[in-house]
């Protein structure tokens, strides 16, 4: 294992403020008076922008697995912002660097380098990492729409905490926004941290990459980490039928009426190679970069 990697100095973030603030409010949940209305609403709310995040931020902004109109790349940037992880080019910037230097130097949030806290909460609450790098995010930088966002990040959450406030008062501001985003966090971020640390690697990887079906269902098929190490340009990231990944099929359901196109999914000699589980068979292709 590579020696720790941390900043000699940590340069904690006023966001850290927002942040535990809304864990506490979360736990306000205990102090209404429940329903199993506001149960759904933090669902909804959780699934809604869960999808968002992967089908948008990751499998779009990031890696540009299909393709889609301008129109409806701004409706993904500002669902995703809902997540509140910052800007939809930060978050892109940022992933792609770390596939780039997934689990060695250069990575920003590796267990194996860094521990697992740093991996799964810590690099987010300092300042080191705020700037977007625009140059590794470069194709999507030209659309002034998504640069305004990524620059005004807050503007979308706030609205949405306006608007369950106004419509459900405080127990839906508590259950559909402060209980929602507590869970979404953390759940999106065990996949930075838990799936380079718990479950099965299929293939070889230069990363500890690896497939968690627990992780694949509560993200919505984010979990499927090392089939998507090995093949990152893939829409579907659950590579069979057993392997659930709802984002993708919502996108397949999207493309059939139009709104989404040319989704991209590894081929059958793809699947075959580099297994750790079985031999390669001859003549398999080798991943993409």
């Amino acid at each position: 294992m590579l020696e720790l990697e941390r900043p000699e100095k940590i340069h904690l973030s006023p966001k850290i403020i927002p942040f535990f603030a809304v864990h506490a409010l979360a736990l306000a949940a205990f102090f209404v008076p429940f329903a199993w209305w506001l149960v759904g609403l933090a669902a909804g709310l959780y699934v809604l922008r869960m999808w968002a995040l992967t089908a948008g931020y990751h499998r779009y902004f990031s890696h540009r697995t299909f393709k889609t109109s301008r129109a409806f790349q701004l409706v993904l940037a500002v669902l995703g912002l809902l997540c509140i992880q910052k800007g939809p080019l930060w978050w892109a910037a940022h992933h792609r660097r770390h596939h780039r230097h997934s689990d060695r130097h250069g990575d920003l949030h590796s267990p194996g380098l860094q521990g697992f806290l740093w991996a799964h909460v810590g690099w987010v609450l300092t300042t080191d990492h705020d700037e977007t790098d625009y140059d590794r995010i470069a194709d999507f930088a030209k659309y002034p729409e998504l640069v305004w966002l990524n620059e005004n990040p807050l503007v979308p959450p706030i609205a949405l905490a306006a608007v369950l406030l106004a419509a459900g008062g405080w127990p839906a501001f508590v259950w559909g926004f402060c209980v929602s985003t507590a869970v979404l966090w953390h759940c999106t971020f065990s996949i930075n941290s838990l799936t380079h640390m718990w479950g099965k690697r299929r293939y070889k990887t230069k990363d500890d990459s690896r497939n968690n079906w627990v992780l694949a269902i509560v993200t919505l098929g984010e979990g499927w980490h090392n089939n998507h190490h090995y093949y990152k340009s893939s829409t579907r990231q659950g590579f069979y039928w057993w392997e659930v990944d709802p984002t993708y099929y919502v996108l397949r359901g999207l493309a059939l009426l139009g709104i989404v196109w040319d989704l991209k999914e590894p081929s059958e000699e793809v699947k075959a190679a580099n297994r750790i589980d079985a031999p390669d068979e001859p003549g398999a292709l080798a991943p993409a970069a």
